[in-house]
């Protein structure tokens, strides 16, 4: 729930508007209601109600807190969200899945950081869990009181218990508050550092990609240039990667697949910014296999064909040695260790050492020989790691 008596709500950073972040918040939390406290209907407001709406919860949208009488009955319980509230949604649902209270932080952090202060050592965390038979004391307060520090100094005075936040230097949760644009910029990099982090090793390509994203996302997602006309990109190279292996430039072609690789990249890192709920992420998981499984099944026909044509050749069976090895590096990483998979599931690595091969004269016999090599280090890799992992 949040106050938008002043915009903060509709504050953008990586690409997200704070109010749209609450809701994917909200609907993390499988909450089946959801209350915006507004003064008056807005386009932005009417697009939160809709997704709201598609997810299966009810959208409302009310003027004051006294509002709240009627939408909220004593056995709900009642998550609060303050006005700028901008969270990591993943750490944020699991602090408020675990019990009811009101959620604080070390009074020099939370001051600093344009938080409420609560009581000598304590500033709000902007966030609470209450029971829903609290609202009845928003009918002895003034009509136009602040809902969020009303329902605050309620839940306080009856006894529900102060629950710390993570700190926030720590950097295991992303928690503030966003009052103005120069704020959101300001947090920007941070977040999107914290969307595009994982504890997958790095492989060459994905390196490149982060750096990218790292530098450039903010100025992309603003633009509008977000992850959808990245991926449009991505798949235009392929088709490009195609053209030219149909009129018989191998080489290009693979080098338009390594770039169509390290666009699908970057297009995955910033799908993962801009994707602020589970329903999105899913959506986003799907498209990133199936780009995989184009770009494996370009880099077999361009690899074979390629091969094919420096024989002299121009029968099927060329398409054997690429699609093994393609085969053998999509096996490898569920048998060996995480490190070794990284690089070897590296798409754009791989298609300019292809090509680099074509190139070379040398397509064929770089196509056997990695495959071959696939094919020992998924025997004797499995058989190493659990050697040394022995106890």
């Amino acid at each position: 729930m949040a106050d938008a008596a002043t915009p903060r709500a509709f504050l953008r950073v990586g690409g997200v508007t704070v109010a749209r972040q609450q809701l994917g918040l909200a609907l993390d939390l499988k909450c089946e209601r959801i209350i915006c406290l507004a003064h008056g209907m807005r386009p932005e407001l009417v697009d939160l109600q809709h997704e709201a709406e598609a997810n299966g919860a009810q959208f409302h949208i009310v003027p004051g807190a006294r509002a709240l009488l009627g939408l909220v009955t004593a056995v709900d319980t009642l998550f609060v969200f303050g006005d700028g509230l901008f969270v990591s949604n993943d750490e944020a649902a699991t602090l408020l899945e675990t019990g009811e209270g009101v959620f604080v932080q070390p009074i020099e952090q939370g001051l600093a950081a344009g938080f409420e202060r609560i009581d000598l050592n304590n500033a709000s965390a902007a966030a609470m869990r209450i029971p829903g038979r609290l609202v009845e004391a928003v009918a002895d307060l003034p009509a136009d009181c602040d809902a969020a520090s009303a329902l605050q100094r309620v839940a306080l005075q009856s006894g529900l218990r102060q629950r710390p936040i993570p700190p926030v230097d720590n950097g295991s949760v992303f928690w503030s508050l966003v009052r103005s644009d120069a704020d959101a910029h300001a947090l920007e990099p941070q977040w999107i550092r914290q969307r595009t982090s994982d504890d997958r090793p790095l492989s060459p390509s994905r390196v490149i990609a982060l750096g990218f994203v790292r530098k450039l996302g903010p100025g992309l997602i603003h633009a509008g240039s977000g992850s959808t006309h990245l991926g449009i990109g991505a798949v235009m190279l392929m088709l490009l990667a195609a053209v030219a292996g149909w009129f018989g430039f191998f080489v290009a072609g693979l080098i338009l697949a390594a770039f169509a690789s390290i666009s699908g990249e970057v297009a995955g890192l910033l799908g993962r910014v801009e994707a602020q709920s589970i329903y999105r992420q899913t959506r986003l998981i799907k498209a990133d296999r199936g780009f995989g499984w184009m770009i494996d099944a370009l880099l077999i026909g361009l690899a074979g064909f390629g091969t094919a044509s420096q024989h002299g050749q121009t029968d099927w069976d060329r398409l054997f040695p690429p699609f093994m090895l393609i085969a053998l590096l999509r096996i490898l990483p569920q048998v060996i260790d995480r490190r070794w998979a990284a690089s070897l599931g590296d798409r754009g690595l791989l298609a300019l050492g292809l090509a680099s091969a074509l190139a070379g004269g040398v397509g064929s016999v770089a196509v056997h020989a990695g495959a071959v090599v696939a094919a020992i280090a998924g025997i004797v890799l499995p058989r190493v790691t659990k050697r040394l992992t022995r106890p």
